[in-house]
């Protein structure tokens, strides 16, 4: 198709000069880090007590860190495991049975969805919140029917997804609820731990976390029984040695990773609080750039920002998001994107996917970029992101 050129909308070429993509100054004078997984050397101290001792299975550090977890969280049992792939699957097992409809959030990581698949569940997408990116609650409540028998909500990006919606509407159809808490360890919704709530709660420990153990997971609930199972599905069903009750897993984490955990929980609540401030700072300083949207939080949620994801408003620029992120990237600030598509684009995920059924998820693919968030920003490199985030929107508005 020919586009006649005096339609064709271009940005101001004086303030594109400006742009380092152009050959000018960048904001920044060195990269700023996107993340920050630098050990202590505590960490290596505790890791290394574990290789001295010659315990390296799951033993102390581990019961340790799942005593301290439920604490934290307020739940009344916290198990420890392989990563937080298997936390789901291990939670998801018990909870409801191959067949089931299972209502899942259309915009989270894979996993959130591929182990309901793996257990033999029937997903059901459900679409995106455009402001806080959670799952809408108004749609699952549209997308219930005879057969739903669970529903899966994500506390994505470390903001909590509206819980008093998700129970009421759980208790309304009497559906197990499992949060995927992957990237909001030690967030909180009306004053109380995430594990006070739903049926069971999963975190991963990657080594990107904001709470990290290079690979590694944990799970929360509140019923002895739950526990109990999940417990024997996690190690093979066995009650005691040679004796099986039930056919179960390796899913096991070890006292290395379970070390590393306690050492770096040690740290977390004040790297959460420095989280928090970026953030701040970014949402004043962001609040008054032209065409970009800072994230919104669910009422009642104190997030801890895993990731701070903003999106743009692509009619108020002559670029697209990637083209952004590329003059951003020019100017020192690195940036990412979670996720480049959303789940029911994923092709494992196609079969479950109806067309025109999840708009706002399929379209913040485009418009949904991350932007450096962790403890270890100073004050300079967060003000070359906002600058720089200024400048790139300057030059590409209409």
């Amino acid at each position: 198709m020919t586009i006649a050129s005096s339609t064709i909308v271009r940005p101001s070429t004086a303030r594109m000069s400006e742009l380092a993509l152009s050959g000018a100054a960048p904001v920044a004078i060195k990269p700023v880090p996107f993340m920050s997984t630098s050990l202590a050397e505590a960490d290596i101290q505790a890791v290394y007590a574990v290789l001295k001792s010659g315990m390296l299975r799951a033993a102390g550090k581990c019961a340790e860190l799942e005593q301290r977890w439920s604490s934290m969280t307020g739940s009344k049992h916290a198990l420890t495991c392989a990563n937080g792939t298997v936390a789901l699957q291990l939670a998801y097992e018990p909870l409801f049975a191959p067949g089931d409809e299972v209502l899942v959030p259309a915009w989270s990581y894979i996993a959130t969805v591929s182990m309901v698949v793996a257990r033999g569940g029937i997903p059901v997408f459900v679409d995106a919140n455009p402001d806080t990116y959670q799952i809408d609650m108004a749609d699952a409540a549209r997308k219930v029917t005879s057969k739903t028998r669970a529903i899966t909500p994500t506390h994505l990006y470390g903001c909590a997804v509206d819980i008093d919606a998700v129970q009421s509407l759980a208790a309304k159809h009497d559906l197990k609820v499992i949060y995927d808490a992957a990237q909001a360890h030690l967030a909180t919704y009306k004053g109380q731990g995430l594990g006070k709530f739903g049926d069971a709660v999963t975190y991963s420990l990657y080594a990107t976390k904001n709470l990290a153990t290079g690979e590694g997971g944990l799970l929360t609930c509140n019923d002895d029984g739950l526990a109990r199972t999940i417990g024997l599905l996690r190690s093979h069903g066995e009650t005691e040695k040679y004796l099986h009750e039930m056919v179960g897993y390796n899913y096991r984490l070890n006292d290395m990773a379970g070390a590393l955990g306690c050492s770096r929980l040690d740290r977390l609540v004040a790297q959460t609080q420095e989280r928090r401030n970026v953030a701040a700072i970014y949402d004043r300083m962001l609040s008054g750039v032209a065409g970009i949207k800072t994230p919104v939080t669910t009422p009642g949620s104190v997030p801890v920002y895993h990731l701070y994801v903003a999106q743009l408003d692509l009619a108020r620029f002559s670029c697209t998001r990637d083209e952004f992120c590329a003059a951003l990237k020019a100017e020192g600030i690195p940036t990412a994107v979670h996720y480049p598509r959303s789940l029911p684009q994923q092709p494992a995920l196609a079969k479950y996917a109806k067309q025109g059924d999840t708009p706002i998820a399929n379209g913040l693919k485009d418009r949904v970029f991350a932007l450096p968030m962790h403890h270890d920003l100073s004050q300079e490199q967060i003000m070359w992101v906002t600058q720089a985030v200024g400048k790139v929107a300057a030059a590409y508005a209409i």
